[in-house]
């Protein structure tokens, strides 16, 4: 990777008038924005559609677009929406945040509508689309059995046959089904024709897209139902033992992540064809893919099924370079960062030596007393990604306030933070002036919020991945401020 730089929002933190952010015209505008203050990349989380909690890396496919991301206003254009009934929906009243229940509400009403205007006259266009998606067809019927069964697990649907995927079941539930499997192909094919033009617009722009592959997949996804015998699953499909983080400075119970562990020795035997076919789907999205805790392809934590926390877990060993070496050498054109956050052994280390892929590097984790830190920035060398946080972090106001008076000093000294470029800018220009390849930094530190705006707190829910962006804080002065130090620490 060439010396650039680029910023983290995800798709639901753009502005709109429904409620989340979308694919439509303030996609565009960001994209003005980055371009116009000389960034070259634009990191996304996970796109796919999300499930209970709201979390992108908890999805019902890991191949299917959000349908919260089709824009409105584009179907209106398209005349298959009405602009003065949607006027008219309740889609929430905080700007600032997004309401999951509302958007849950109104957006299957909607959408059906917009469905039973455009699926006949698509038709050809739709079936030009799905002969293209080897993925589509299980996960159509997927959703519309998850539906007919009230949007239960599918471990939990009451019909065993279709549970365990019996010919005679499928053949009858796609007959009984048929509208709704039509509507969820359908909404991919908005979703993948709303993004495609975005993307082309963003590439247009000499602009690239990050984005995310979480390493597990959720237990309630088509993936697993479509393809049980890849992961470690006993009797009934239940899972065995799940995945999660073991405890450590941060967290005295560790993270129970609960998502199914993955059956190496069947996916080695298949050329790891589960993972090629996942990263060229994740290929059609996205130009540089993040390998979410990459450290878990090296060795894995493994919680018995059923525990209350990840204390009782324990190490298991990954594919490490098997995998990796398949991926990087499968994909052309296609880059990669490595997520290796967290516990780090000298194997893991090897493992993102041999790989050759940038790793990453957390400004608000170099001045922690707590623990000795490789992430000052004298440390670093080039093949790196630099991140004043992460989506999972604290915004750096908000570390300011939380951190020890010892870290914050240290962070003054090091840096020589001033008040005349304020704390926050002095932050990211030490990110900026760093050797690391790349860097980047969250939206929310570039317009100085502070913990109102954080995306995600790791162990909590009901609070995350709800903020949003308000008009016209993507402003020109602000992209003229980014432009000097892009530019100053040659970064253009």
């Amino acid at each position: 990777m060439d010396r650039k730089s680029g910023i983290l929002l995800h798709i639901s933190s753009l502005p709109s008038p429904y409620g989340i952010g979308t694919l439509g015209k303030e996609a565009y505008a960001f994209a003005d924005f980055l371009s116009a203050a000389g960034q070259k990349y634009w990191q996304l989380l996970p796109l796919g559609p999300t499930s209970f909690g709201d979390s992108p890396y908890q999805s019902f496919s890991s191949f299917a677009g959000n349908p919260y991301f089709i824009d409105l206003d584009l179907l209106a254009e398209d005349g298959l929406l009405d602009r003065e009934e949607l006027s008219a929906i309740d889609w929430g009243s905080d700007p600032r945040r997004v309401d999951y229940g509302k958007i849950y509400n109104a957006r299957d009403a909607v959408l059906r509508k917009a469905f039973r205007k455009g699926f006949h006259r698509d038709r050809e266009a739709v079936e030009r689309f799905s002969a293209t998606r080897s993925w589509l067809p299980d996960y159509a019927l997927y959703m519309a059995v998850k539906r007919h069964f009230g949007m239960k697990s599918w471990l939990e649907w009451p019909d065993e046959d279709i549970r365990l995927r019996k010919p005679e079941a499928m053949e009858r539930y796609r007959r009984e089904l048929e509208e709704d499997i039509h509507f969820y192909t359908y909404l991919q094919y908005l979703f993948f024709r709303q993004w495609d033009a975005l993307r082309d617009y963003i590439h247009s722009l000499g602009l690239r897209i990050i984005g995310d592959l979480p390493i597990y997949v959720a237990m309630d996804s088509a993936d697993i139902w479509a393809e049980p015998t890849f992961f470690q699953l006993g009797e009934g499909l239940v899972p065995t033992e799940v995945s999660g983080v073991p405890p450590d400075s941060f967290s005295a119970d560790g993270q129970l992540w609960g998502n199914p562990l993955y059956d190496y020795d069947r996916m080695r035997a298949d050329g790891f064809g589960w993972w090629i076919r996942r990263v060229e789907g994740a290929s059609r999205l996205f130009d540089v893919i993040r390998i979410d805790h990459f450290r878990g392809l090296e060795s894995y934590w493994a919680v018995p099924y059923g525990a209350a926390t990840a204390k009782d877990g324990r190490w298991r060993k990954g594919p490490g370079m098997e995998l990796v070496g398949v991926l990087t050498s499968w994909f052309h054109g296609l880059d990669f960062i490595a997520e290796d956050l967290g516990y780090l052994t000298e194997e893991v280390r090897q493992l993102l030596r041999d790989s050759g892929l940038p790793g990453m590097k957390v400004l608000e984790f170099a001045f922690d007393s707590r623990e000795p830190s490789n992430y000052l920035p004298h440390t670093y060398e080039r093949n790196c990604v630099c991140y004043v946080g992460t989506h999972d972090n604290e915004t750096v106001v908000q570390w300011r306030e939380k951190a020890a008076p010892e870290d914050i000093a240290d962070a003054k000294r090091y840096l020589g933070l001033n008040d005349e470029e304020g704390f926050v800018w002095g932050i990211i220009r030490g990110g900026m002036s760093s050797v690391a390849d790349t860097f980047m930094v969250q939206m929310q530190d570039c317009l100085e919020l502070g913990a109102e705006s954080r995306m995600n707190e790791p162990g909590t829910s009901g609070r995350n991945w709800q903020w949003r962006m308000l008009k016209g804080e993507a402003s020109p002065q602000l992209a003229e401020k980014l432009h000097v130090y892009t530019e100053m620490y040659g970064r253009l």
